[in-house]
């Protein structure tokens, strides 16, 4: 067993995200988890990620607050305890709309090369 401390989180900065500041809580370490790395993100009100997608699906579990997701057009708004997968190569746009700050879980799998 490995044992992460969230003081000891590192920050990191996503690609095409905005108003958001993200923790590494495992992956991309010694010892770490294999398969897949695991994020805790942190949006401002008006913050967000995309349009945009991954050659790999990603999952995302809000923990406080609300985001949206626009796909194809359609919105989703995801509250506390709500997730959802994002299939590979799916264009996603993530959003706060609330006046307060969202928080969320992301997994996903390493990428090819690392």
């Amino acid at each position: 067993m490995r044992v992460k401390r969230f003081n000891d989180a590192s920050p990191y900065e996503a690609p095409n995200h905005f108003g958001c500041y993200g923790l590494r809580l495992q992956g991309f370490e010694e010892g770490g988890p294999e398969n897949q790395w695991v994020g805790y993100s942190q949006f401002l009100p008006g913050g967000g990620a995309g349009p945009d997608s991954t050659p790999f699906e990603k999952v995302y579990v809000v923990l406080e607050g609300e985001m949206t997701l626009t796909i194809d057009g359609a919105e989703t708004t995801l509250g506390p305890l709500d997730s959802c997968t994002i299939p590979p190569g799916e264009i996603r746009l993530l959003e706060n709309k609330t006046n307060m700050t969202s928080k969320m879980l992301v997994v996903i799998p390493y990428p090819p090369e690392s």
